[in-house]
């Protein structure tokens, strides 16, 4: 194999290890919950999580000899791929257990909590299990931050393979000089934000296991909800508003909230991509109340869940696929942008697109200025190379690549097309928004591939893509022999 082989093979197990017992003790947390309200479901969580458990333990005792300092940065995304996936299928397979559901929809739960698209294919989720509810939620939290970096920020060891898998899910921001560090300040800022959460609900006056829940998806900008009429249950003006203000710290990067304390807020309104946020929020809802008689709770709510990729909602997605075609198309914009880097959102994010039109205009002054001039780039007073806004085109460009098959495919099934394009763009950015309720009516083939756009959504489509070629060599390695 030209660029991988067993040994790389080997490293990537070893490596898998540690994060599959992290998987499974994640399986564990929801017996607190079932024990609690006696629901009598812990043998359900307690077999995928000693599958878990058990297997990287087998991993790490058979390859310990491929050690951590033979990392390398696409070992790093490989693992995160194959991670993500296998953390779907373990806590798909309590959804499984538990819920009595087929294997595709518990995985396509799964994953939608996972990589907080906050999609659920259950259509009364307020007869589920509040260990259920509960275990929805948390995986939202934990899929927020990233797995990968919570697990190391308890289980691993400082070093390179610290680094490389904290890169290798789409995360370059130090907040330190160490990514172990990093990866403890942040912990600290999200646990800060997750505990005013509860306490702001609980004060507004949510029961305190739904303030958990919902703190739980909307600080990690996933969504989901223990109501079916998700936020819209509360009829509570306080509650939206501070709905609003969790889903907007959750789309601001973790770089800024470290410095805000630092800068006594400076940073936050210095900060291009917050700044490129509010503006974007402040401006769609005007122009959505100006053309519109939707009401204005109504506007900001739903465009600041899209924009921060959130997809919480006050309105059913059979209200929302009622309003007019171009507010639903501003909507679908907003979803496709999505927030800050070094956030918990999904989509293409603030500064790709930012980076991207910068280039553009570069372009454009070069053509019109005299031969020879040299026009500089720079964004937040920083150069950009050429090649970063190359890599950000191309990004876009896969990304747009991927929603446009998924369309085509669900439009081949018969679905309405301007409701499949709402909902293509919804798993592939990981938001969670729905006009009609296609979740519970597409066909399993639909939702297999739907798994697929959520967890290349949620990697930023680079990792998948070394994983595929990785696989690829593997088996052409193999019918060569």
């Amino acid at each position: 194999m030209r660029f991988v082989n067993k040994k790389d093979i080997f490293i990537i197990a070893r490596n898998s290890g540690i994060l599959m017992i992290g998987i499974g003790l994640m399986c564990l947390v929801p017996i607190i919950v079932d024990l609690i309200y006696l629901e009598f479901n812990l043998i359900y969580y307690i077999v995928p999580a000693a599958i878990s458990i058990a297997s990287g333990s087998v991993f790490m005792i058979i390859f310990r000899e491929y050690s951590e300092n033979r990392m390398r940065l696409k070992h790093g995304m490989i693992i995160s791929a194959l991670i993500w996936l296998w953390a779907s299928l373990i806590c798909g397979a309590v959804f499984y257990f538990v819920t009595d559901i087929n294997i595709i929809d518990a995985v396509f739960e799964s994953m939608s909590a996972l990589t907080g698209s906050g999609i659920t294919i259950y259509p009364d989720v307020e007869v589920l299990p509040y260990s259920i509810l509960f275990f929805r939620a948390f995986q939202q939290w934990i899929g927020g931050l990233g797995i990968i970096v919570l697990i190391i920020s308890f289980l691993a060891k400082p070093g390179s393979t610290t680094s490389k898998l904290y890169n290798s899910e789409a995360r370059d921001d130090r907040l330190k000089p160490s990514i172990k560090a990093t990866i403890k300040e942040t912990l600290k800022i999200y646990l800060v934000y997750t505990i005013a959460g509860i306490i702001m609900y609980v004060i507004a006056g949510m029961p305190l296991f739904d303030s958990v829940c919902h703190t739980f998806s909307t600080i990690s900008t996933g969504g989901m909800s223990v109501k079916n009429a998700n936020i819209g249950f509360y009829h509570n003006d306080l509650i939206n508003m501070i709905t609003i203000v969790l889903m907007i710290l959750g789309a601001t990067s973790f770089m800024v909230h470290f410095k805000i304390i630092k800068s006594r807020g400076r940073s936050l309104i210095r900060d291009l991509q917050f700044q490129v946020m509010i503006s974007l929020i402040a401006a769609t809802s005007l122009l959505v109340y100006l053309i519109s008689n939707i009401l204005p709770m109504d506007i900001l709510f739903h465009i600041v869940s899209a924009v921060t990729t959130t997809g919480a909602s006050i309105q059913s997605s059979t209200v929302i696929g009622g309003w007019p075609a171009n507010v639903i198309i501003f909507i679908m914009v907003l979803m496709l942008v999505g927030g800050s880097n070094g956030s918990t959102v999904g989509a293409i994010k603030l500064m790709r697109v930012i980076t991207f039109f910068k280039g553009l205009y570069k372009n454009l002054r070069e053509v019109l200025s005299p031969t020879g001039s040299v026009v500089s780039l720079e964004v937040s007073g920083k150069k950009i190379t050429d090649d970063l806004v190359a890599a950000s085109g191309n990004y876009i460009t896969l990304y747009l690549i991927c929603i446009v098959v998924t369309w085509i495919l669900m439009c081949s099934f018969g679905h309405d097309p301007f409701d499949s394009l709402f909902f293509t763009i919804s798993m592939q950015g990981n938001v969670g928004l729905e006009i009609g309720q296609m979740s519970q009516s597409i066909e399993l083939p639909l939702k297999a591939i739907g798994i697929f756009n959520m967890w290349i959504g949620r990697l930023e489509i680079i990792p998948v893509l070394v994983t595929f070629s990785a696989f690829y060599e593997i088996v052409k390695k193999f019918f060569r022999r």
